[in-house]
């Protein structure tokens, strides 16, 4: 199974990791977050942009793009201004999983430079609780009772909620139906309302919902 890793990233067009050299520049500071706000993502970019805030003297702005897995936001950054005006909460569907599943309109190892790891999330297997299968055991045999009779949620295409979801259905040997989402705050408020079975979740995603009794949790990476 794979966890999830989002890093911390800034632009670099055409110079690598120059754009770092003169940090903070002497202009606004925005840092991009490829999902919607209310997330795992979004969480963790405000958390990072308010004590950085405070390190360098100068305010930064958080902006949610969601959509395409985060390549958006990515793509935002990447092809943005290389004076470290702009950062971006990378996630690892953008950066490692993508280049290999559709081709971007830009280089994610050239157009960025990685500055430091910044959260590291494992994956929750969490399905609705009065909807839902109870054990980890009837989600896989429900799953392996006909083709798509199991849909999942994922933060976008090919995001690591979406490749995990991949993994384990081939895994267990059946066939899920993937449904994309612009993050997990997205994807949430549809798996308590029972629109698909599961989703492969963030801890902060899915803690308050499984503390409150609507959502259980089955397995964890």
């Amino acid at each position: 199974m794979i966890a999830r890793r989002l890093f911390l990233l800034m632009a670099a067009l055409l110079a690598g990791a120059a754009a770092a050299q003169d940090f903070p520049p002497k202009k606004p500071v925005t840092m991009l977050v490829g999902f919607a706000p209310g997330g795992a993502a979004d969480a963790a970019a405000r958390l990072i942009a308010k004590h950085l805030a405070e390190n360098i003297g100068q305010s930064i702005v958080v902006e949610n793009k969601g959509g395409a897995g985060g390549n958006i936001a990515h793509q935002q950054v990447a092809q943005g201004p290389a004076d470290g005006s702009m950062l971006l909460l990378g996630s690892i569907g953008p950066l490692t999983i993508a280049p290999h599943m559709m081709k971007l309109p830009y280089d994610p190892f050239k157009d960025l430079a990685p500055i430091s790891g910044a959260v590291y999330f494992p994956s929750v297997l969490v399905v609705n609780a009065e909807k839902g299968p109870k054990t980890l055991g009837e989600f896989i045999a429900l799953a392996k009772s006909k083709p798509d009779a199991v849909s999942y949620a994922s933060t976008g295409p090919g995001s690591a909620s979406h490749l995990t979801g991949e993994l384990f259905a081939k895994r267990i040997g059946a066939d899920m139906l993937h449904v994309p989402y612009k993050g997990g705050s997205a994807a949430m408020p549809d798996l308590l309302a029972g629109r698909f079975t599961g989703y492969f979740a963030a801890p902060p995603t899915a803690l308050p919902h499984i503390e409150t009794g609507k959502v259980l949790a089955l397995a964890t990476t």
